[in-house]
């Protein structure tokens, strides 16, 4: 007996092989290839099951010069360590800058500090020459990592695209993040360069930042030179730094360096829950590869469209909307509080850009389906063909809030990928229906799959979200890890060979996924990946605080949910409103607004492995209703008494719930 489909929300227009970019393409590889190509799943299964025709397609169709003909797509097929195109040599700026005529659009900037602003194609070649010119007379030469400090403005674009065309490595945090944030993600990097800001507006407070920007640099004995950006203050200064205009002050020639394939491009980070965030590092020619194929066929972007999605430049969804320009579609940044002056920013934003595709975190739709405010009565969103979800799992009455609101035909789709790959696993399709609850399709190239425990594939039920085959933006390496040691035990350990992508996922027998939430102990708030190791780093250097343990309950209807942070205290201190709030404000301020817990409780111990490890997931599952027995051992604890406190809570939560 299949298994029952759900709802749909939304059906592709008649005419969607005929006019949709992942119509055309397909009917290009069925020309090809002199094989019929029926539907999607066909499309999707040959993908996976021929990598080397599927990669080498986009390769052609995408006119990628310098992949085509080559010898081999794969050098090395085995995960992780699989080479892609050996011999190859390629710039990803060389493929976001080549688009388009002088005049037309490449970014839109809108900024709570300062006035919006647009910049032409033309005008980003140009400030890319100059600051490429302006980083190598700083010295920087390829595999130097420069690094930013920086909110989501034409600058971070400019000074990455500069970076990559010297084939210099790049990684960012965005301002948001205090000096213990940022120095456990840079200081692992030793960059050479740092760009930062002086401040920001948010909402309408105005933050300094200066205090935070003098540690960092202390934080960081590799650096060399620093470039600021009067962003707040037009008219600040920092001693022994460069300033932004001096560095792009000189013309330069727009070159972009050919560099192997897979020559580090930038260094994302992980969220930090098992230790240090992890550094990862994805290579310019995967970028690339994935970069066209996603934003193209699966989001059907290209020339003359704008892509909007609020993110930090510390979110790899900064670095997506990055990648749309490798189709010659427009980036709309936005920087600020992403609800102020009320919640239908996004969209008053969306109607002034004209913007034709709109992606949220799911928590923000979820947020305005229950506000009873109507965008496209309020603002011109007449130029939107698609919207998208993504960083959670967008509850039920979330696709039917935007089915109901958004204009008639706009493609509504959610998808679920990770920092860890700079793209997408299940998405949308235009070629077939969105349902509610669902992710249409796996992406194309992803042989991904749900694993049970023996690594058997399953259908129908919650498995291990795992990829059997390459990716070509699968990781180069971690920064630091020559042997790949650390990168085989984070993704192959459990099913060696194979990647498992830390999701809970179930398919459907036509396709459609899934994801229920996160299989290891990441906390995911509002879409946001938060580190348990940052809290503990940041709560446990508090002379009154012994020991932590933090974890997030998810909102079923798709809310941010509820952050609970766990303290043992040292003798005769007590947890009133003063330590609380110290609590708080020293989460707040040394990592970010999003690490402040909704409740704190006092507990006698924390739970922890006989390796010392402690015992988050057991802990969420005991919330969520779980007996001690079921979620862990007791022979495998240091205490098993530590529990207790944890069941006697969650009866508490209960008896009210009830």
């Amino acid at each position: 007996m299949s298994d029952p489909l759900p709802e749909v929300i939304w059906e592709p227009p008649a005419d969607a092989r005929r006019t949709s970019r992942i119509g055309q393409y397909l009917d290009w590889v069925a020309e090809r290839r002199g094989a019929p190509m029926p539907t999607y799943m066909d499309l999707w299964r040959w993908s996976v099951d021929d990598l080397d025709g599927f990669w080498r397609s986009i390769v052609d169709y995408f006119d990628v010069a310098e992949a085509r003909g080559a010898p081999a797509v794969l050098g090395s097929r085995s995960m992780p360590g699989a080479q892609w195109f050996p011999g190859v040599e390629l710039n990803f700026a060389h493929y976001a800058l080549r688009h388009g005529d002088d005049g037309e659009v490449a970014a839109m900037a809108f900024s709570q500090t300062r006035l919006s602003a647009t910049l032409t194609r033309g005008a980003l070649r140009e400030q890319v020459a100059r600051a490429r010119r302006g980083l190598l007379d700083l010295g920087v030469e390829r595999g130097d990592r420069v690094a930013g400090y920086l909110p989501n403005a034409p600058e971070a674009l400019i000074a990455f695209l500069a970076t990559a065309s010297i084939g210099a490595i790049w990684s960012s945090c965005p301002p948001e993040f205090g000096e213990s944030s940022v120095l456990d993600r840079l200081g692992q990097v030793d960059p050479k360069v740092l760009f930062v800001i002086d401040g920001y507006r948010y909402g309408a407070k105005d933050v300094d930042r200066s205090e935070t920007v003098a540690a960092i640099r202390a934080g960081l004995p590799s650096l060399e030179h620093t470039v600021l950006i009067s962003y707040l203050d037009p008219d600040a200064t920092l001693a022994d730094a460069i300033t932004w205009d001096a560095l792009v002050a000189q013309p330069g020639s727009l070159k972009c360096d050919p560099v192997p394939f897979d020559h580090p491009l930038w260094i994302l980070f992980s969220s930090g829950t098992t230790g240090l965030p992890k550094a990862i590092v994805h290579g310019h020619g995967g970028i690339i590869l994935e970069g066209l194929k996603g934003a193209a066929l699966h989001h059907d972007l290209g020339p003359g469209d704008r892509f909007q999605f609020f993110s930090t430049t510390g979110w790899m969804m900064w670095n997506w909307a990055v990648m749309t320009l490798l189709v010659g579609a427009s980036f709309v940044m936005i920087d600020g509080d992403p609800v102020h002056p009320d919640l239908l920013e996004q969209w008053r934003i969306a109607s002034e850009a004209q913007v034709t595709h709109f992606g949220s975190g799911a928590a923000y739709h979820t947020a305005c389906a229950r506000s009873g405010r109507h965008p496209a009565q309020e603002y011109d969103l007449h130029h939107l063909r698609s919207v998208l979800s993504s960083g959670s799992p967008l509850p039920d009455d979330g696709y039917r809030w935007l089915a109901a609101e958004l204009p008639p035909g706009t493609f509504m789709h959610a998808g679920s990928g990770g920092t860890d790959i700079c793209s997408g696993l299940v998405s949308g399709c235009l070629l077939e229906p969105t349902r509610i609850g669902e992710m249409a399709v796996p992406n194309l190239g992803v042989a991904v799959y749900a694993f049970d425990e023996q690594g058997e594939s399953v259908v129908g039920e919650l498995g291990e979200l795992v990829v059997t085959e390459p990716l070509p933006s699968m990781p180069v390496s971690f920064w630091n890890d020559p042997g790949r040691e650390r990168l085989r035990a984070a993704y192959f350990e459990q099913y060696p060979g194979v990647w498992r992508h830390g999701d809970w996922i179930r398919f459907g027998s036509h396709g459609g996924s899934t994801i229920t939430g996160r299989s290891d102990a990441t906390l995911n708030r509002g879409g946001v990946r938060l580190g348990t190791t940052e809290f503990y780093g940041v709560v446990e250097a508090l002379p009154e605080v012994l020991d932590s343990l933090v974890v997030h309950l998810e909102d079923t209807h798709g809310g941010m949910g509820e952050l609970l942070l766990f303290v043992r205290l040292a003798p005769g201190a007590q947890l009133g409103e003063e330590l609380r709030a110290r609590i708080a404000g020293e989460l707040r301020g040394r990592l970010s607004p999003r690490h402040v817990p909704d409740t704190i409780v006092e507990v006698p111990l924390i739970p922890r492995t006989l390796t010392g490890k402690k015992q988050e997931v057991p802990v969420k599952r005991i919330l969520t209703g779980a007996s001690a027995a079921s979620v862990t051992s007791a022979g495998a604890m240091e205490n098993p008494a530590a529990l207790d406190a944890f069941v006697g809570l969650a009866q508490e939560r209960a008896e009210v719930a009830a």
